[in-house]
This record gives C-alpha cells, sequence and structure tokens, in this order.
C-alpha cells in the first residue's frame, strides 16, 4: 500500500517562518532513509501554500492509498481538535478509498523539556567554567566511562572534550604508576620539557607557576647530522639536548614529533640514564609515519608513560593530558 505522511503546519504571512520542509525532510531521512519518493509532504492550514486540502488531492492523484496527518502543533486548540478534523471529513468522503490516520500533536512530552533546556543554554552568556563543566556534562552522558579508573578519568575527559574524539577513551594507555609520577612532578616544581611550541604554548603555566617549574620547549633552529646517527629532526635535537643539560624535567610532553618519542625511548633505555629517576613520558604524536610505531614502543616501556595507541594525537590531546594533570594537582 502506497503512503505519505503529512506534517500540517499553521502558516504564517511571514514567508520565513514557513519553514517544515526542514523537519519533513529530516523525517523522511530517519524513517525511509535513501528513499527517492516524495511520501514525506508538508501542507499548511493558512496563511501559506500548499494547502491541506490541495495536498491530499495531489497526493491521492500520485497512487497514495493510506495518508498519515501530523498536526505540527503543540497542543490541542481549535484548529487541531475542529478545522483539521473537518477537512480529513471531507477529504474521506472525496477519496472513499484512501485510508485516512490523524495522529495527536506535539503535546506535553519530556523531549520537549529537553529541547527548551537546550535553548536555554544555547542563550545563556556563560563563564569558561560554566561552559566546560556544561561540556563534562555532556560528553559524560554520552560515552560509557564507568570502567575507567578514578585517577584516569579527568584526563580521559579532558582529551575527549579537548577532541570531541570518543576514540580516545578506549586507545589512552597509562602506565600503572603515570598519574601518580606526573602529579609528584608537578608538585615537586619540576619543568615540562614540549618536542614543539604549540604544546608549549597550551600548558597552562598560571597552574604550573603555584609550583615553580616551568615549561620549556628545546626546538632547535635547524637540523644537525652526524656519521654515527644520520639527520636528526629538530624535535629530536631539543629533546635530546634538555634531557642532557637539564636535570629538573619532570615531565616530557610530546605531540607532534614521532622522532623526538623515539629518541626519548632510546636515551632512557640507554646506559647513560641507567639508575636516575625517569620523568612522566606524554607521548602522543600523530600521523601516518612512525607515529604509530613510537607509541607502541611507548606502551611497552617500564618507566611511566601515558599515550594513545593508533593514528591519532597530537597537539591538542598532549596538552590535555598535562592541563588535566595540572588541574588535579591544584585540587590535591
Amino acid at each position: 500500500m502506497k503512503e505519505s505522511i503529512l506534517l500540517l503546519g499553521h502558516g504564517s504571512p511571514k514567508k520565513e517562518a514557513n519553514n517544515l520542509e526542514r523537519v519533513a525532510a529530516m523525517l523522511h531521512t530517519m524513517l525511509h532513509a535513501g528513499c527517492k519518493e516524495d511520501c514525506v509532504k508538508v501542507a499548511y492550514l493558512q496563511f501559506a501554500e500548499p494547502g491541506i486540502m490541495d495536498t491530499i488531492k495531489d497526493s491521492v492523484s500520485r497512487g497514495t492509498q493510506k495518508i498519515i496527518l501530523h498536526p505540527f502543533f503543540l497542543s490541542s486548540g481549535m484548529h487541531v481538535t475542529k478545522d483539521i478534523p473537518e477537512m480529513i471529513e471531507e477529504a474521506r468522503k472525496l477519496y472513499p478509498g484512501v485510508t485516512f490516520i490523524y495522529t495527536e500533536p506535539l503535546g506535553i512530552h519530556e523531549k520537549l523539556a529537553h529541547i527548551v533546556m537546550e535553548r536555554i543554554s544555547a542563550a545563556e552568556v556563560l563563564a569558561p567554567a560554566a561552559i566546560e563543566k556544561r561540556s563534562f556534562d555532556i560528553l559524560s552522558a554520552e560515552a560509557d566511562l564507568s570502567s575507567i579508573p578514578a585517577d584516569r578519568l579527568p584526563i580521559v575527559q579532558r582529551v575527549i572534550h579537548a577532541t570531541a574524539d570518543f576514540d580516545f577513551k578506549d586507545t589512552l594507555m597509562f602506565h600503572p604508576d603515570a598519574v601518580a609520577a606526573g602529579l609528584a612532578a608537578i608538585k615537586a616544581g619540576r619543568d615540562i620539557l614540549t618536542d614543539v611550541e604549540m604544546v608549549r604554548t597550551g600548558i597552562n603555566k598560571k597552574l604550573l607557576s603555584r609550583w615553580g617549574g616551568k615549561v620549556i620547549c628545546g626546538i632547535q633552529e635547524s637540523v644537525v647530522s652526524s656519521q654515527e646517527s644520520g639527520i636528526k629532526t629538530r624535535a629530536e635535537q631539543g629533546i635530546e639536548s634538555a634531557l642532557r643539560e637539564n636535570p629538573n624535567i619532570g615531565i616530557i610532553a610530546i605531540g607532534n614529533a614521532p622522532t623526538a618519542l623515539l629518541k626519548t625511548v632510546k636515551l632512557f633505555n640507554s646506559p647513560e640514564f641507567a639508575g636516575r629517576p625517569l620523568p612522566l613520558v606524554v607521548g602522543v604524536p600523530v600521523g601516518f609515519v612512525k607515529a604509530v610505531e613510537s607509541k607502541a614502543l611507548l606502551a611497552a616501556q617500564r618507566f611511566p608513560f601515558i599515550t594513545a595507541l593508533g593514528r591519532k594525537g597530537g597537539t591538542p590531546v598532549a596538552v590535555a593530558i598535562v592541563n588535566a594533570l595540572l588541574k588535579i594537582a591544584g585540587e590535591h
């Protein structure tokens, strides 16, 4: 049986207010994905075209045998309880072979209350802290984070918040001592070393300043090469130099350069660093070349680390992890 759905609106002299077609298009996609037929139509009671009776006539002429009519009204006023039913009764007489089904209006429904809440939220001028809290509430409602240990949860939340990517719920990996090591380094006033300036810029210096640490980036102006190691990237060279020259580094945040992460892992497994307390390594480089391999290598280490397996990562992830640790440190 060929079926049509009619969304019935009141209609307005203001042309741009007659926009039920958008709702009809969304409804059509939800009910009949991929359908090319014009089976969800719009009709107006007054002030706008097409009218209800004209739309019914057009549907019947196209072979429709069943017409579902939904009054897109909030309440059961005179239009819903008298005017439209009278038109439907007239249509039944004109087209006795067609089945007409008339639904309830939108009425009172809990989902409408949620929509009102969204509209209020969009209209409010919120402080940044309130916006952040609301964002965290939304992401917690949309993703099941109940399996994540309590000490890691704020970090996972902040990464998802920074990226709008729920995949990090499953791809973030933590050494058992990672969070404790990061918090201890921050509270001891140790420095944070980054692979690139973008990561350094994003880290919250105000939160870090309470403990006396600094954020440093040792990226070099140019690459160097040697017979032993070949060409070194600027980030790799910067990480290596800083680790050898600065004994106060407590966290290394790498969000861009896989070579810098590979160099860090190599150094920490070398005799030069044997027996030393090692910094927490936040290694989340992004990309297609060496990023996956460098993070998989980090995930196999015995020293404290936080990483994100796979290709995804980058500056926003590295910054989010470090800032989450800084925020946790400030609250405890």
